[in-house]
């Protein structure tokens, strides 16, 4: 800066304007301006405007920077959302998948419940629905802690910034509009100076030029005085103008500006915690779901380990078995002595053909075998002994349930009508008894039903044979078929379709040829006999093409059982049919030809 001095001192914009880059301001004081003309330089008002600029770029900066955080917030707002969807669909499948493996509501159900490893399995499905659960309540948290909160607060934060970036527009505004005027009284002192200078100078001129009137020097003396008095009065406006610029700009530069930077700043921060917090979150989310999920997983191992193997086989055992006892040993039959001379095969070839009916009569004893499976018999005596007897306790057990819930009811309807006897306003007592008289009858036809299965029940209970009376029916056997009558008797005994021999009167034996087999409309001869059997219970034969049977009979073995657990048997001539395979005690004879006596 240059020593005030004379007049026509010429003074640069700087030492009259503001220092911005050290926020120091300088204002020449009254002596230093005088009656001096002021001429400002352009430099000075540059650097303002390049301070002005770089105030609006850096809002520009950070207007961006803070656009870019908040979409950074949305981003990851929309990363947590479609992690919860995930999460959601995840848990759907989930429980579908458990759905899709549930046991149906049917018998089957429970037949596998009585197993372990259904039941492990079953829980496994429970507890993996529960795991399901656990997903959808991290998709639910993620919701509310997460989502929810981070709209919220982006619509806050917009607000905010659109705010601070308000204020700081209008701060600069202000101050580009204060610059302006101050340029603009600048620009009017400087104006009024140069004309003060040009009249000053016209002055002197007519002072100094002899020829000139008085008058015309007073003239100009005058003019140079008001224009002298116009730059004055433009120099103080300037001057005011100028000093309240200088406390604006101060202002602006170390008050309002850095206010607004530091709400900024906050703001920014505030965001950037947010943001913390919420991923600090998300993994909190799944944190929380661990120790349930622990459980889960727990109790699918819990199940895993309750598996039984030896109970599981006991348990088929006990659905499964007969009730049977196995066989004892077969003893040697010899029906040698039996036989008074050998059947060549020409007697037996005429035997045959000789007890062969004729085309006319074999239509009409000709019928077909058929095991008709489809519709048991209400008693179930189509089943062995333990499996019929079970099958009668489940229904008895059922019976019993509903002769039950038909009491209850009964019950219920009971103490309704007691109400309306007492309470007749609150309904019709005999408006009840069509419903009970309803019940009665139905619980006395359950009742009915009731006592037949438990009578079937007991006739099984009481059949089912021990290891002892099994045993000592299987020797009776043996000794009855195993009795070889004395050489001297033979003329006086037959052989019985039943293998045992009786007492008759007859001069001697005959050997007959075997009647034909009546279950193949394509075979014209009988089927020989390889075995004898002995009826452990009796068997009703109610379907098509079974025989019926009494207990303790013996009939002879036409047709081994071929694994559908019916064996074919023969009574007589004329009787031949199915029984069960597991009602008999079967006998093979493989010595048997087809050869045996008939009277």
């Amino acid at each position: 800066m240059k020593e005030a001095g004379a007049v026509g001192r010429i003074w640069t914009f700087p030492e009259l304007s503001v220092l911005l880059i050290f926020g120091f301001y300088w204002m020449p004081s009254e002596r230093q301006v005088g009656h001096t003309m002021l001429c400002l330089t352009p430099s000075g008002f540059s650097e303002h405007r390049r301070a002005i600029r770089l105030c609006q770029d850096q809002f520009e900066n950070l207007e961006k920077h803070t656009q870019w955080g908040i979409d950074f917030v949305e981003r990851y707002t929309k990363f947590v959302k479609e992690r919860s969807e995930i999460e959601l669909n995840y848990a759907k499948q989930i429980r579908n998948l458990s759905k899709k493996y549930q046991p149906k509501k049917n018998a089957k159900e429970e037949e596998e419940s009585k197993y372990t490893w259904c039941r492990a399995f079953f829980t496994s499905l429970n507890e993996l629905n529960d795991y399901a659960g656990q997903h959808e309540l991290i998709a639910e948290n993620m919701t509310s802690q997460i989502i929810a909160e981070l709209t919220r607060y982006i619509q806050d934060l917009k607000s905010e910034r659109k705010t601070h970036f308000q204020d700081g527009r209008k701060a600069q505004q202000h101050i580009e509009n204060s610059w302006k005027q101050l340029e603009q009284c600048k620009r009017n002192f400087e104006r009024a100076c140069k004309e003060a200078d040009r009249a000053q100078q016209y002055f002197e001129k007519m002072d100094a030029d002899y020829n000139v009137t008085k008058a015309d020097v007073e003239k100009a003396r005058q003019q140079a005085q008001l224009r002298h008095q116009m730059a004055s009065d433009c120099k103080s406006e300037y001057s005011n103008y100028l000093q309240k610029f200088n406390q604006e700009q101060t202002e602006h530069y170390h008050t309002l500006i850095p206010n607004i930077f530091q709400k900024i700043q906050d703001m920014e921060e505030r965001r950037i915690e947010r943001v913390g917090e919420s991923m600090k979150t998300f993994a909190e989310v799944d944190r929380q779901i661990l120790p349930i999920v622990g459980k889960c997983l727990d109790g699918m191992t819990k199940a895993a380990e309750g598996i039984e193997p030896k109970t599981d086989s006991a348990q088929v055992v006990e659905s499964y078995k007969s009730g049977f006892e196995p066989p004892g040993d077969v003893e040697f039959e010899d029906y040698g002595q039996a036989m008074k001379r050998t059947v060549s095969e020409t007697s037996l070839t005429n035997s045959r053909s000789e007890s062969k009916p004729d085309k006319s009569s074999k239509g009409k004893k000709l019928f077909f075998f058929k095991k008709n499976k489809g519709s048991n018999p209400e008693d179930f005596s189509h089943l062995p002994p333990e499996q019929r007897r079970k099958k009668l306790q489940a229904k008895i057990d059922d019976i019993n349930k509903d002769i039950q819930k038909e009491m209850d009811q009964r019950d219920a309807l009971a103490k309704m009508k007691d109400v309306y006897v007492k309470n007749p306003q609150m309904g019709d007592p005999s408006s009840v008894d069509p419903r009970l008289a309803e019940i009665a009858q139905h619980i006395d036809k359950l009742q009915a039903e009731l006592q037949k299965f438990e009578g079937w029940l007991a006739e099984v209970e009481g059949r089912m044979p021990t290891r002892s009376e099994s045993s000592h029916r299987q020797s009776a056997v043996f000794e009855t078929q195993n009795s070889t009558p004395p050489a001297s008797n033979s003329q006086d005994r037959e052989s019985s379709p039943d293998g045992s021999y009786t007492e008759e009167q007859s001069s001697e034996l005959q050997p007959k040829a075997p009647p034909e087999p009546e279950f193949d409309e394509f075979e014209d001869d009988m089927l020989p006999t390889i075995g004898t059997c002995k009826a452990l219970y009796p068997f009703e034969g109610h379907n098509e093409g079974t025989l019926a049977l009494a207990e303790g009979e013996v009939l002879f073995v036409i047709e081994e059982d071929k694994g559908d657990g019916w064996t074919r048997v023969r009574r007589n001539e004329e009787e031949e049919g199915y029984v069960p395979s597991s009602y008999v005690e079967v006998f093979l004879d493989s010595n048997a030809k087809g050869c045996y006596l008939w009277d």
